[in-house]
């Protein structure tokens, strides 16, 4: 099955001192011939936070890092996928501002046969980690 990882769940795989990151483990270690997507927005989204976390205490350098040294694990199967979309497929659900990446993820994923991965309870037709 394939996955685009929204931005929480990036962070999650990435960081074990977030919150949500033994969930996310256990998750990825469940499933079998899993191939995880991530794309220009969810990479830039999570070493944006991780950096920007003054509690995480990271540089941009080191966040960067991080998410390379994930994308090169040999334990995950990771693909990026170029984003082609244009702002026309927005969901019929997305009403706010704050809506509008992860309507435009969710079609991505989509139009890339995968689902959208994340913790968000409130994106409609999105995979909701267990």
């Amino acid at each position: 099955m394939r996955y685009l990882l929204d931005v929480n769940v990036l962070i999650a795989l990435s960081f074990e001192r977030y919150q949500f990151h033994q969930r996310a483990a256990l998750w990825t270690l469940s499933k079998a011939n899993l191939t995880l997507l991530s794309c220009s927005i969810t990479e830039l989204g999570c070493i944006r936070i991780l950096a920007q976390t003054p509690d995480y205490g990271l540089t941009l350098e080191h966040a960067h890092a991080i998410l390379l040294q994930l994308k090169a694990s040999r334990c995950l199967q990771f693909e990026f996928i170029a984003d082609s979309n244009d702002i026309s497929p927005l969901p019929s659900w997305v009403k706010m501002p704050k809506q509008t990446t992860d309507g435009h993820l969710l079609e991505l994923a989509k139009s890339h046969s995968a689902l959208l991965a994340t913790f968000d309870r409130k994106i409609p037709g999105a995979f909701l980690l267990p």
